[in-house]
């Protein structure tokens, strides 16, 4: 999965690749992970982003494209309820961006 976070999710996919059955895949992921293979993927892609967010100055809407998400709200959404915070919040408390771009 880490390979693949910023590609488009599926769980059937992912299922064939290991060849299992889909709902054996969910069971048994969240069994031992204690969440669900979409939000495992959710974690990677904002982590990937809060390290493109801390340590790049690229746009947030671009960080959020590089990292799988097809929109900015859906990203900004996910990145809120995975983090705790805003894309931009994260950026401007763990960003060694210039200032400039912290207030954005």
């Amino acid at each position: 999965m880490e390979a693949h976070s910023a590609e488009k999710f599926s769980l059937n996919e992912m299922a064939r690749a290991l060849y299992v059955n889909g709902s054996y895949l969910l069971r048994t992921f969240r069994r031992h992970t204690g969440i669900t293979p979409l939000h495992y993927h959710h974690r990677l892609r904002c982590a990937k982003a809060g390290e493109l967010l801390a340590h790049t100055n690229q746009s947030i809407s671009k960080i959020g494209e590089t990292v799988g998400f097809v929109s900015s709200s859906h990203f900004s959404h996910i990145f809120r309820s995975t983090m705790g915070c805003t894309p931009g919040e994260y950026r401007r408390t763990h960003g060694d961006t210039p200032e400039e771009l912290k207030r954005t």
